[in-house]
């Protein structure tokens, strides 16, 4: 099964975050994981997203 990419606005629709959250969380380093193309583009691959939302997994309090 191929590993899709998802761009920048796929990941924000999916989260419901704003782009500057997103780019907040990445310069904190609390972002998952992307692949830099060669234009600057950025994409996450949806198996990476799916650990990091994995990751945040808790019990609630």
């Amino acid at each position: 099964m191929k590993d899709e990419l998802m761009t920048v606005p796929e990941v924000l629709t999916e989260l419901k975050v704003s782009r500057s959250t997103w780019f907040y969380w990445r310069q904190v380093g609390k972002a998952p994981r992307v692949i830099k193309l060669p234009n600057g583009e950025l994409r996450i691959r949806r198996s990476v997203l799916h650990d990091w939302l994995g990751s945040l997994e808790s019990d609630a309090a």
